[in-house]
Parts: structure tokens; C-alpha cells; sequence
């Protein structure tokens, strides 16, 4: 076991799959000589080289479509965007090319692509650099969409991704890179599809992305010494979704909470809702509730930024609801 930082976490499984598959290459701003936006891809480029950990221009349409064409002709590309929200500016080449060629090649062709993406708020980066795209990119069958919380998850499903023979988006929150967390020394690939109960309880369920998974805990910590037993999933991926882990969970607590970041507009909270409806309206003692950011853009002063983003203390108070 070590401690090292979640940015470290993404680091090594990089490393670790590069130096295990000549065919990883990786693409994206300032990846190379400063390592990364959030410093994710440091010493990477020394021991790799310039053909393998490629500094590209301002472009995402133009790299991550040249993450496609290196994905289609044999290379297992990893793309980096700097933040989430530039998926838009590649959504082309996302969502019509890399996430339909291998139905629109009647399966002869495959994207073994993973586009590492930073999300979430509380850098005070404005409404252009803090948003959580995860729910857009779900819509979209075809790819697979990983939220991991902790380093140690990162580091696995990271793994996972890159040996995937479809593209994968993968979502890193942003402020948990400097984070420390206890790690495995080896850490193997934690499968995609399989939620990871990060807390075992009776009284309601909380299924949980990313950092929300963290702060759900706290809260949970806090609830405990009142009374109130919560039950923590770690969904790990929203495509696959593990429906069974929490159908199972809900049927034994008879409430749910889904904590994301994202917008509460069409977003995940609703569809692992709407998901699960049939096989435990039977079982619940009360409606589905979410917490989530509110349905406005993010804003960049920190005194209107942070009371939005959503936290241990609206966890909190939204499962307190449940039990006045």
C-alpha cells in the first residue's frame, strides 16, 4: 500500500499500460512538456518519446479525429481534454463518428479510444471550464462513460478503458487531483459494469458519482450519529449501468438518493430512476429524490460559485428529509 495523489493514480496507469502495449499513444494540450493541465501525464513524454505522448494544438476536433483514424487503423489511442465541456467543441467526431462505426461497420471496425475528460466545479473557472458532461455523452448509445471517485478506482477502471476495443469517456473530477489517497501497490482492472458498495446500511441508499461518493460518505458519517444507516454505491460507470446492485440495495432500504454533479435536467438521477422504477416501486417508502448542481450555468465568483455545487451538507440535509 502507498499513499500517493489521485493525479499520481492517473500517472501510473498510464505508465503502466504504455509500457505494457507499444500501440498506446496519447494525445492532447500541453500533455507532454508541463504534463498535463493537472500535471496527470508528468515524465511521461521522457520515457515515452514524442511519437507516443503528443503535444497537439488548440484543436479538439482535429485531435481527438485524429484519435479516431489512429483508433481505426490499429493504435490504442488516449485522448486528454483539458476540461469536459470541450467535448462540444469534438462532438462530431464523438458522438457520429467514434460512437457509430462499429454498428456502421456491422461490427469490421472498432474505436479503442479513451478520451480522459476533467469535470466539475469549485476552481472558480466560470461557466465554460466547470461543467459535468457526463449525462450528455450517456444519451448517446455506443460509447462507454466511467466516473471514477478514488484513486484506487481511477487507477483500475483507467486500466480497463484503455484496453477496451470501444471508445470510453473517461470523466476525472478535477478537485481530486491533489488529493492523497491510500492506493494498492498493484492495482488490477476493476471491470466495468459492477458498482462497488463503498458503504453498507439499512436505512436508504445512496448511489453516487465521483467526488459525490466521497462527500456521501461524510454525510453518511454525520447521519450515523443520528440514527441513520446509509448505504453508499459507487456506480463506477453510467454505461454500463449496474441496475442490479442498486435494485437489490433500494429493495433492502426502501429509499434512494443518486448524488451527481451534473445539472438535475435530464440527468443521471432521473434515468437511474426511471431505470430501476419497475422492479422496486413496490418497495419504496418514499419518491426517488436527487441531489445535484441546480439548472443554471455555473458561475465564476466563488461566493455564487460554491453554495451551488453540490456537497456533504446537501447530502446531509436531503436524506434528513426523508426521516422527520
Amino acid at each position: 500500500m502507498k499513499e500517493i495523489t489521485y493525479a499520481k493514480a492517473i500517472c501510473e496507469a498510464l505508465d503502466e499500460e504504455m509500457e505494457r502495449d507499444e500501440n498506446i499513444v496519447m494525445l492532447g494540450e500541453d500533455i507532454g512538456f508541463i504534463g498535463g493541465n493537472f500535471k496527470a501525464t508528468v515524465g511521461l513524454l521522457e520515457k515515452y518519446g514524442d511519437l507516443r505522448c503528443k503535444d497537439t494544438p488548440i484543436s479538439e476536433q482535429g485531435f481527438v479525429g485524429m484519435g479516431v483514424g489512429m483508433a481505426l487503423t490499429g493504435l490504442r489511442p488516449i485522448v486528454e481534454l483539458m476540461f469536459s465541456d470541450f467535448l462540444l467543441v469534438a462532438a462530431d467526431q464523438v458522438i457520429n463518428q467514434a460512437a457509430k462505426i462499429r454498428y456502421m461497420s456491422g461490427g469490421q471496425a472498432t474505436v479503442p479510444m479513451t478520451i480522459r475528460c476533467p469535470i466539475g466545479a469549485g476552481r472558480s473557472s466560470a461557466a465554460q471550464h466547470s461543467q459535468s458532461m457526463q449525462a450528455m455523452v450517456a444519451h448517446f448509445p455506443g460509447m462507454k462513460v466511467v466516473v471514477p471517485s478514488t484513486a484506487q478506482e481511477a487507477k483500475g477502471l483507467l486500466k480497463t478503458a484503455i484496453r477496451d476495443n470501444d471508445p470510453v469517456i473517461f470523466f476525472e473530477h478535477k478537485m481530486e487531483y491533489n488529493k492523497r489517497y491510500v492506493v494498492d501497490d498493484n492495482v488490477e482492472p476493476i471491470p466495468f459494469g459492477k458498482a462497488r458498495i463503498a458503504r453498507e446500511g439499512k436505512d436508504i441508499t445512496i448511489a453516487a458519482t465521483s467526488s459525490m461518493v466521497m462527500k456521501s460518505e461524510k454525510a453518511a458519517d454525520r447521519l450515523a450519529k443520528e440514527g441513520i444507516d446509509c448505504e453508499i454505491i459507487d456506480l463506477r460507470t453510467i454505461v454500463p449501468f449496474d441496475k442490479n446492485t442498486v435494485i437489490e440495495s433500494v429493495k433492502k432500504t426502501g429509499k434512494l438518493i443518486v448524488a451527481d454533479e451534473a445539472h438535475e435536467r435530464c440527468g443521471i438521477g432521473a434515468e437511474v430512476a426511471a431505470a430501476i422504477a419497475d422492479d422496486i416501486f413496490y418497495y419504496l417508502d418514499a419518491p426517488c429524490g436527487r441531489v445535484n448542481n441546480p439548472n443554471v450555468p455555473l458561475p465564476f465568483s466563488p461566493a455564487l460559485e460554491f453554495p451551488l455545487i453540490p456537497s456533504e451538507e446537501k447530502v446531509y440535509e436531503k436524506v434528513k428529509t426523508y426521516f422527520k
